[in-house]
């Protein structure tokens, strides 16, 4: 028989994970299905160790058109580099297995995730991380796995398991978690302000539901595994040098030059003891060897570092530079520092630092999101740009980073729970994060920025955002919970748990650990010690802008809505377009929707309400009784043809024009003269009879014109017909 399947129930539908009949020369190899979404993920790692200094691990998570029946719309009509969704569904299965490789691993591995089928309600996204677990569970690749990934929602206050895509558009919650067995080691989540103990329960849900899926991947690799290759362990070229570093180091002033608060000065200091320590255990004269010795000490110089750094934490809670715990660093904020901006605000906590930018465009700017799960527009915006100069770097610059989407998306999920409806702000809204500073948790204060800026703009956000990244330090049953964590805490500790919300509860969070996981417990404790610092962002904040501005922004286009009869849309877009290109000619955007709402859309005020009279004028209804100044337009044996309002004429007969009966119309009305004129009746043609309110009561009215056939419309005198 070709391959073998294992199956188990997950949220109550069938998963099953088979190997053995697809891909059989590589590594690892299984194929899922869950519902009619169906995914191949494979795992391959070289034979030769790589010469580089940390993981070269990647993951691709590849979307398929095929998967859904579409021809890609690409001018090539094939697929491209990988959209938005794609990379953040690969960062999901990066961030759960890449803790998991052993110290020293140093081959390059990869892992693919293609996307075969996809059914639209069950999510490829968090089945990837689960294809991977058993991949690399069942291959020759060294790993401490297995975990498993589920998505939780919150559908009417009850905690659904992978909530399909019909249920997540009522959900209050949607949040990705991974473990192990014993602990949770990822989590991603955006909700709509969810209270911290709340969001711990669905944490603790979602560790309880995966267990069958870990039992299944341990019975594949039980059954099916390979056997693992030998990697060199960390630490064997030198076992010795640690302690004899860590005994000079200290003896030097480690502890000094950690405690250095500013972070260039905290680099130097440390590199000039690093190579002072080094230059001493260098012998005089010799070449042979010398440089393999220097990549030893320097490697275990980094090992002294780190003991020392997580010494000062855990035993005197003292930091890098020099805050407890719990303490924030110290904030400043700006409000519009870009005069033309629509809305603009710099916020900086000690060395990092970001200039939130927002801008209000149209319905045109909203951006197409088109994968395998969706096809619809996006009305919010959130860029995050992080450039070599905010780390002090020179590094080459290109397109945007993984790790840019991945922290722009953090920020966007963590703002769009606070924002308005599009029907009570009806703008398109974009927020770039410039990260101009960075030394720790720049994401977090692009959070703070953007929610000023939006602020600033006078978007009408529900509260104020802001976040935070928690740190954790754990040895020996030991642990400290920091925050506000330094870039050095974030290389050196074990967690970076970033949390972000407003007064009442959490919008976002992102967690990935560096250890085998934590519990619930702890996590409890972190996002408590989050909140705390939290509110005391949020109260930093409120100092500059406690809340949106009541105006918009001076420089902030204004958008005009109205309301037409959706029977008269054709009178305003006109003949292939002419009248709708003749109004935005005045300098305005105009959207139609089909049930005839109307948004008018520029930055001159005065231009966007003469387009709205101009619209009202073009499907004004008259109405019998109402008054008008008109002008007469046409005249004809029978009367004269007065112009109401823009695209609306009514017929003045030559009975209703004087008092004394005339003989013709030119006697009494010429084209172009005002008068002031009455509806007398409208008819079922929308023909209109007019007369004259002075006149009315002093001469008979004329009888109301019959519905006739089109062929015997009142015209007056007919010319005689030629033969």
């Amino acid at each position: 028989m070709i391959g073998k399947t294992y199956t188990t129930v997950l949220g109550g539908r069938e998963l099953s994970i088979e190997t053995g009949r697809l891909a059989k020369l590589v590594s690892g190899s299984v194929t899922l299905r869950y519902g009619d979404t169906m995914l191949l993920v494979t795992a391959q790692a070289r034979e030769e160790k790589s010469t580089l200094d940390f993981l070269p691990l990647t993951v691709e998570f590849e979307e398929r058109h095929y998967a859904v029946g579409k021809i890609p719309g690409s001018f090539h009509r094939r697929e491209g580099r990988p959209g938005e969704r794609a990379i953040l569904s690969a960062r999901i299965t990066d961030r759960q297995i890449r803790p998991l490789f052993p110290k020293g691993y140093r081959h390059e591995t990869q892992v693919i995730i293609t996307v075969l089928s996809a059914d639209q309600q069950n999510l490829p996204d968090v089945l990837g991380p689960i294809g991977a677990s058993a991949a690399l569970s069942i291959s020759d690749i060294p790993w401490g796995g297995p975990t498993a990934c589920v998505r939780v929602g919150l559908v009417d206050g009850q905690y659904v398991l992978n909530p399909t895509t019909d249920q997540l558009t009522r959900s209050t919650l949607d949040l990705v978690v991974a473990g192990t067995r014993d602990a949770v080691m990822m989590v991603e989540a955006g909700a709509q302000v969810v209270d911290e103990e709340t969001m711990v329960g669905a944490i603790e849900f979602a560790h309880a539901e995966m267990q069958g899926v870990l039992s299944l991947i341990e019975q594949m690799r039980a059954e099916l595994g390979a056997p693992k290759f030998n990697i060199l362990a960390e630490g064997d070229l030198a076992p010795d040098l640690v302690p004899e570093l860590a005994e000079a180091a200290r003896g030097a002033g480690l502890r000094d030059a950690l405690l250095t608060v500013k972070k260039k000065e905290r680099g130097t200091n440390l590199k000039a003891l690093r190579d002072r320590i080094i230059q001493d255990r260098m012998i005089e004269g010799e070449v042979e060897g010398a440089e393999e010795r220097i990549v030893a000490l320097k490697a275990a110089f980094s090992k002294v570092e780190k003991q020392e750094l997580r010494r000062l934490i855990l035993e005197e809670d003292l930091r890098a530079d020099g805050r407890n715990s719990r303490t924030v660093r110290p904030i400043w904020i700006e409000a519009r520092p870009l005069p033309r901006a629509h809305g603009s605000a710099i916020f900086t906590r000690g060395e990092t630092q970001v200039l939130g930018v927002a801008t209000l465009g149209t319905e045109r700017d909203e951006i197409l999101v088109d994968d395998l799960t969706t096809e619809e527009g996006d009305k919010f915006l959130l860029h995050y740009n992080f450039p070599p100069y905010s780390t002090g770097e020179v590094k080459r610059m290109g397109g945007q980073s993984r790790r840019e989407v991945g922290h722009g998306n953090l920020a966007k999920r963590a703002i769009r729970a606070v924002l308005p409806s599009f029907e009570e702000f009806p703008y398109v809204l974009r927020v770039v994060g410039e990260v101009l500073e960075s030394n720790g948790s720049s994401s977090m204060a692009t959070v703070c920025a953007g929610s000023l800026a939006l602020m600033d703009a006078g978007v009408p956000l529900r509260a104020p955002v802001a976040g935070v990244a928690m740190g954790l330090v754990i040895e020996d049953g030991r642990y400290r919970i920091l925050t506000d964590i330094l870039g050095l805490e974030d290389a050196l500790g074990d967690m970076d748990f970033k949390v972000c919300g407003t007064a009442e509860g959490v919008t976002a969070l992102q967690m990935d650990i560096k250890v085998g996981g934590i519990t619930p417990a702890i996590m409890r404790e972190a996002l408590a010690q989050a909140r705390e610092a939290r509110l005391h962002i949020l109260g930093k904040m409120a100092e500059v802008l406690p809340a949106p501005r009541p105006e918009l922004s001076p420089t902030a286009p204004r958008i005009v809505s109205l309301k037409i009869n959706p029977e008269l849309i054709g009178k305003v877009i006109g003949p292939g377009g002419k009248q709708i290109r003749e109004l935005e000619a005045m300098g305005a955007q105009i959207t139609v929707e089909e049930d005839g709402s109307v948004r008018i859309f520029s930055a001159d005020g005065a231009a966007a309400e003469a387009v709205k009279v101009r619209i009202e004028g073009l499907t004004k209804t008259a109405r019998v009784g109402e008054e008008y100044d008109g002008t007469v337009v046409k005249t004809a044996p029978f009367g004269a043809f007065v112009n109401l309002f823009p695209g609306q004429d009514g017929m003045l007969h030559i009975s209703q024009m004087s008092e004394e009966r005339i003989s013709a119309v030119e006697d009494v009305l010429n084209v172009g003269d005002k008068l002031r004129v009455k509806i007398a009746n409208v008819d079922d043609r929308g023909k209109i009879d007019l007369i004259r309110p002075e006149l009315e009561g002093k001469i008979a009215p004329r009888e109301p014109r019959a519905p006739r056939s089109g062929g015997d419309r009142d015209r007056g005198p007919r010319p005689p017909r030629r033969d």
